[in-house]
């Protein structure tokens, strides 16, 4: 994950800059512009696993650890498949963002919860028979190691 980090890390400097520099937008953004933001890096990262996906079953950091995602028959999964993957694998924020949302404490707190959201999401799966994530799950999917 913490390679994956890195490489949204460069995919989401380059559309912010684009965006920011295309409509000549600066900080501090109004709320509807932020939201514009935020929303136009949802698509790029989520363009940026689903590509990945349908077209070999590996993001570029799957690769470096020899990991494909694949669908029950052992391909990559189909474009609805990735596409809703993508969505529901933002279920390991969920309670890190419920926090964030209700309690309104500081920075440091929010950072913590949605640490832990991800770590208390992540050890879920540990408890399924297959060591599975509920997006896999759900819809059928996993990953394997070459």
């Amino acid at each position: 994950m913490t390679y994956e980090a890195v490489l949204l890390f460069g995919v989401s400097f380059v559309v912010g800059y684009a965006l920011l520099a295309l409509t000549g937008w600066t900080y501090p953004l109004a709320t509807p512009q932020r939201w514009v933001l935020q929303a136009a890096l949802f698509v790029a990262v989520g363009a940026y696993f689903v590509y990945s996906w349908i077209r070999s079953g590996q993001t570029l950091a799957m690769k470096s650890w020899r990991l494909h995602l694949v669908d029950r028959s052992g391909s990559p999964p189909t474009l609805l498949r990735a596409i809703l993957r993508y969505l529901l694998a933002w279920n390991l924020f969920v309670p890190g963002l419920l926090f964030v949302s209700l309690a309104g404490a500081g920075i440091y707190w929010n950072l913590l919860a949605m640490t832990a959201s991800v770590l208390l999401m992540l050890g879920l799966s540990r408890l399924d028979p297959d060591r599975q994530l509920l997006h896999d799950r759900l819809l059928g999917t996993q990953v394997i190691r070459d």
